[in-house]
C-alpha cells in the first residue's frame, strides 16, 4: 500500500486539484437549483440550459474582447457580466411567463413543462452558436500556471482553476449564508421557503420574492457556466450533463440545503476526479454511486431533515 501511494503521489495531487476546481463549478449550479427549489418547490430541468447559455455568452464576450484588441484582463469581469445578463434577461421571463403558471400544479406537469423549456433552450443554443465547439480560454492564459508542492513533487496547475474557481465558490457560499440569515430580504426568502401562506399573511410579497429568487438562481447557474467556459470547449449537450450531475448533488445534500450543497459538491467532485485518474470506467457512474449510497442510509439526504406532511 505504501509503495502504491509513493508511486501515485503525483496523480493523487492532480486528482485532488482537479476535483476541487470541478466541485466549485458544480456547486455554483447546484446551489442555484437548491435555492430555486426551496422557494418554488419546482425542480427546474431547464436549469442546466442556463448554465450552458451563461458559458456561451461568456465565451462570446471573451472572443469579442480578443478580436477587437481590447485588454485581456477584461475577460475576467466579462465572466460576471455574462452571468448577470443571463440571469437578468432570462430569469424574469421564465418565472413570470412559465413557472408562475404551473406553480400550484402537479409535480409531474411541472417537470414536463421545465423539460419542454430545456429542449427549446437547447435548440436555441444551436441556432445562435451552432454545433461546433466554442472556446475562449483568455482568463486561463492570462493568469498562467503556478507550482503546487505535493509531498516531494511539484504539480504545475493553472492559477485560474486553483484560485478563481474555488474562490468564487467560497465567496458565493459565504455571501448566500450571510444574505439569508442576516438581511431582511434573505429572511423574507427563508419565510417563503418555510411557509408561503404564513409569509403572505405577514404581508410578504411572495410573488416578488419568487421572482427575485429565481432570477438569482438563474444567475448562479449562468455564473457556473461562465466560470467553466475558459477551461473546456462548449458543445451542444453540456447543459444536460450538468443538470443531471446537479440533481445528484442536490439529492445527496438534501433538497433546499444551501450549505449541504457545498459539502456534497466537494465529495462528488473529488470522487469523480479520482475515478478519472485511477478508474476511468467509473467516471460517469461514481457521482450516482455516491448518491445512491447516501440515500439508502439517509433518504432525506446528508443535510436534509424529515418534514411533517400537512394534510
Amino acid at each position: 500500500m505504501l509503495a502504491w501511494f509513493s508511486e501515485n503521489t503525483l496523480l493523487l495531487g492532480l486528482a485532488a486539484l482537479d476535483g476541487l476546481s470541478y466541485a466549485a463549478t458544480v456547486f455554483m449550479v447546484a446551489v442555484g437549483l437548491n435555492l430555486v427549489f426551496g422557494v418554488l418547490r419546482i425542480l427546474n430541468v431547464a436549469h442546466g440550459s442556463l448554465f450552458a447559455i451563461g458559458g456561451y455568452v461568456a465565451a462570446t464576450l471573451g472572443l469579442f474582447i480578443a478580436s477587437h484588441g481590447l485588454p485581456a484582463w477584461l475577460s475576467l469581469p466579462a465572466l460576471l457580466l455574462a452571468a448577470v445578463l443571463t440571469g437578468a434577461l432570462l430569469g424574469p421571463v421564465i418565472e413570470r411567463l412559465l413557472l408562475r403558471r404551473v406553480e400550484n400544479q402537479e409535480p409531474v406537469l411541472q417537470l414536463l413543462v421545465t423539460f419542454a423549456l430545456f429542449m427549446i433552450l437547447e435548440d436555441l443554443q444551436k441556432l445562435v452558436w451552432g454545433v461546433q465547439p466554442v472556446v475562449s480560454d483568455a482568463p486561463v492564459r492570462l493568469l498562467g500556471t503556478v507550482d503546487v508542492p505535493f509531498g516531494t513533487d511539484v504539480i504545475p496547475f493553472t492559477a485560474y482553476q486553483l484560485f478563481v474557481l474555488p474562490g468564487v465558490a467560497v465567496v458565493t457560499l459565504l455571501g448566500l449564508v450571510w444574505f439569508l440569515r442576516r438581511t431582511l430580504a434573505g429572511r423574507m426568502i427563508v419565510a417563503v421557503t418555510e411557509d408561503r401562506e404564513a409569509a403572505r399573511a405577514m404581508g410578504i410579497d411572495a410573488a416578488r420574492v419568487t421572482l427575485l429568487t429565481f432570477s438569482a438562481g438563474a444567475a448562479l447557474a449562468a455564473l457556473g457556466g461562465a466560470l467553466a467556459s475558459p477551461t473546456a470547449s462548449l458543445v451542444p449537450g453540456v447543459g444536460a450533463q450538468t443538470i443531471v450531475l446537479s440533481f445528484a448533488v442536490v439529492a445527496t445534500a438534501g433538497l433546499g440545503r444551501v450549505e449541504g450543497a457545498a459539502v456534497t459538491a466537494l465529495l462528488i467532485g473529488l470522487g469523480r476526479a479520482f475515478a478519472v485518474y485511477f478508474e476511468p470506467e467509473l467516471e460517469v457512474v461514481i457521482p450516482y454511486i455516491i448518491m445512491v449510497a447516501v440515500l439508502l442510509v439517509r433518504p432525506q439526504g446528508l443535510f436534509g431533515v424529515l418534514e411533517t406532511r400537512r394534510i
